[in-house]
């Protein structure tokens, strides 16, 4: 089927900091800070690595900072440690929805909200027009998924232009 897309994906790379001593300790030492033991395989050597990063205040500070200038957010994340971050970031100061192997609540409605959602769980199958923004809090190891959760937004019958991605 033939159409001319009217969006255009503005795709903006956020750079943040972490805690660089942290992250090397594990490099050197292959030692597992959140267990205090020694890292047993290759994904548990990732996984520690991905969590210091993807814990880091500044990317929480930076994700606060895309929220106050886009008032209605979808946010994807990984894993259920940055759900617990996400959660203690946005309690008591933002009205929120989650989309994960937890829950599965509707899309909030209101002036500002945001909408947190588990990869896996969400990025395929279902569509948000009430938005024009999308964070991705965390990256995705699949091109495909990461496309997918993109087009959550991007759809025929939205009313907005310009649509907003936040690496």
């Amino acid at each position: 089927m033939d159409f001319k897309r009217q969006t255009v994906p503005h795709h903006e790379t956020i750079l943040v900091t972490y805690d660089v001593d942290s992250y090397d300790l594990v490099v050197r030492k292959r030692w597992n800070i959140y267990e205090n033991s020694p890292i047993m395989n290759a994904g548990e050597y990732c996984y520690v690595l991905h969590r210091i990063v993807n814990s880091s205040p500044d990317r929480q500070s930076k994700l606060l900072d895309i929220v106050q200038k886009h008032k209605k957010a979808i946010i994807f994340y990984n894993y259920d440690y940055e759900l617990e971050i996400l959660r203690a970031l946005f309690e008591g100061h933002y009205t929120f929805a989650e989309w994960n192997g937890h829950k599965h609540e509707d899309i909030p409605t209101g002036e500002a909200w945001v909408y947190l959602v588990q990869y896996t769980a969400g990025s395929e199958a279902w569509n948000c027009i009430t938005t024009d923004t999308i964070a991705f809090y965390s990256q995705s190891y699949s091109y495909k998924q990461m496309v997918q959760a993109a087009g959550r937004i991007d759809r025929l019958n939205t009313p907005y232009k310009d649509l907003y991605y936040y690496h």
